[in-house]
């Protein structure tokens, strides 16, 4: 089993904790990441695009001009999509993009980005950020020592005060580690853990 060293708030080391090979030293395998992140983007859009055709749209069903002797073209409406203002033709329309993937590709995927950031030197664990109180400027300083501008945080369980005081900062997030995917985890260049956090991890995934 990796180990990895346990930081406080003053990024020094104040202990050692073992990582499960299952969850921190999986194969990579970054078609899986590709095919997790398109799987989550997919499944945020909402699909409420619409166009109006040429049976919505507002206008006049009167011909216009006579079929034949004018010189033009033959049409029928006015709603036909070669006019200003007619109908669209093949446009989008409202649609559920969403699909599911199977649970022991999500997880293998999870691991292997949890796994890209280990072997990356991009992983931190801490014991405690110590703050008793929401504060926005301690908590980057604190993610500025560690050397983590760009941060995705992860805790075992809610903690209000990191959860309020990170969440102003636009290079980091937040998350409880129920929640750690594979988009957040690849789009953020560190990722610190919590000791309850790996732990939390260990029984989700190990």
């Amino acid at each position: 089993m990796p180990k990895i060293s346990i930081l406080n708030a003053q990024a020094q080391a104040v202990g050692e904790i073992e990582l499960s090979d299952d969850v921190f030293a999986a194969e990579i395998k970054p078609h899986l990441h590709w095919e997790i992140v398109r799987n989550q983007l997919a499944n945020r859009r909402a699909g409420t695009h619409s166009t109006k055709t040429r049976t919505t749209v507002h206008g006049t069903t009167k011909k216009a001009l006579r079929q034949k002797g004018s010189g033009g073209a033959r049409h029928g409406s006015r709603k036909a999509p070669i006019y200003v203002g007619g109908g669209v033709a093949h446009g989008p329309h409202p649609r559920d993009y969403s699909y599911t993937v199977p649970k022991q590709v999500r997880r293998a995927a999870l691991c292997s980005a949890l796994s890209t950031r280990l072997q990356g030197g991009a992983l931190l664990v801490v014991d405690s950020f110590g703050l008793s109180a929401p504060k926005t400027k301690t908590a980057a300083l604190v993610l500025g020592r560690l050397g983590a501008n760009k941060a995705l945080v992860v805790t075992g369980g809610e903690d209000a005060n990191l959860h309020r005081s990170i969440r102003n900062l636009p290079s980091a997030k937040y998350i409880r580690a129920e929640g750690v995917n594979v988009y957040d985890v690849l789009k953020y260049d560190t990722l610190v853990l919590t000791v309850d956090a790996v732990q939390a991890l260990h029984a989700r995934l190990g």
